[in-house]
C-alpha cells in the first residue's frame, strides 16, 4: 500500500469538512479523518477477500 498524498489527504478532509458544515477550528481533526479513511480504503475494498489479502 502507497502513503496517501498530501493532496489526496487535504482533498477528502475539504469534503468531510464541508459535509460537517463547514466547522471553525477543526482543520486537524479532519485532516487525521481523512488521512485514516485514505489508509483503510484498500481494507473495505469488496475485491479483498482472505484469499487474496
Amino acid at each position: 500500500m502507497t502513503e496517501p498524498t498530501e493532496e489526496q489527504i487535504r482533498a477528502r478532509a475539504h469534503e468531510l469538512w464541508e459535509k460537517a458544515g463547514r466547522p471553525e477550528g477543526r482543520d486537524k481533526e479532519f485532516w487525521e479523518l481523512a488521512e485514516q479513511e485514505i489508509r483503510n480504503e484498500d481494507k473495505s475494498s469488496p475485491l479483498r477477500t482472505p484469499d487474496n489479502l
